[in-house]
């Protein structure tokens, strides 16, 4: 009898196939997605990772969005997992997958940030088997003035309005300090401010703020030697360990009159 059911729900689905494909059953839909062909993590590509609010304040709660890319033309049902490392940060369990872009968001976490850097990836759990997802770039969580962000910084315009030399005229062998009028028209950010003469650094100042707009930095005594016959200084800042040179107002260059960066 069981036999005698089964050649004649075949038969149907042979000769009537639009039947099934324009009243799809609900429970044959479920049943499908489930049990139906899988996806392979190397289907899945973590395209934007985003945590909010950005930036955050130590001890306050966040919650991360991330976009999955399925490359495939199935659906599945899957979990997954934000990491730092080996710590898993949160994570979304039973989750659907379908083509193309999917927007998925985490449970809020209380996650502490402890380190210099933190580094996160996506983690994905099919048919209990866990794989890291490809990301098309690295999303790690800097440290600001703001707090920690997962935004790409943005550097400048940097915009030396002045630069000064005490004393001034100075004399060869004498100590000199250094003074620069500082505009960042970027985001508020830290970094590295040296002067070069040339190739040579001559003055610097490590891990300080760079607020927006206006600062003014003073840097420390150093014996320089004038020895040519000008010396022209630029201001370089350094960021996340990248050089940005900045645009001036005008040159900067000490001429032998007392050695003087007076125009």
């Amino acid at each position: 009898m069981k036999k005698r059911y089964f050649i004649i729900f075949f038969g149907l689905l042979t000769v009537f196939p639009s039947l099934v494909h324009s009243q799809p059953l609900p429970p044959f839909d479920k049943l499908f997605e489930r049990w139906g062909p899988r996806i392979h993590p190397s289907d899945l590509r973590v395209l934007q990772l985003e945590m909010s609010p950005d930036p955050v304040q130590e001890g306050q709660r966040i919650r991360f969005e991330a976009t999955i890319s399925n490359l495939s033309h199935y659906s599945t049902r899957l979990s997954l997992f934000v990491k730092d490392r080996d710590e898993v940060v949160t994570s979304v369990q039973d989750v659907l997958i379908k083509p193309g872009h999917n927007r998925i968001i985490f449970p809020h976490t209380g996650y502490r940030f402890s380190r210099h850097e933190h580094c996160f990836t996506v983690e994905v759990d099919i048919e209990w088997t866990k794989r890291p997802i490809d990301v098309v770039r690295e999303f790690c969580a800097r440290r600001t003035h703001q707090g920690w962000t997962l935004t790409d910084i943005r550097v400048g315009p940097l915009f030396v309005e002045d630069l000064e030399m005490y004393p001034d005229p100075a004399r060869t062998g004498q100590e000199v300090r250094f003074k620069v009028r500082l505009r960042n028209d970027g985001s508020s950010l830290r970094g590295n401010i040296r002067i070069q003469d040339r190739d040579q650094t001559i003055a610097y100042l490590n891990d300080v703020h760079l607020p927006y707009g206006y600062a003014e930095y003073h840097f420390p005594y150093s014996r320089y030697a004038f020895q040519r016959f000008d010396h022209c200084f630029t201001v370089i800042v350094d960021v996340e360990r990248t050089p940005y040179r900045t645009d001036a107002a005008r040159e900067f260059c000490a001429k032998p009159m007392g050695w003087t960066l007076k125009p």
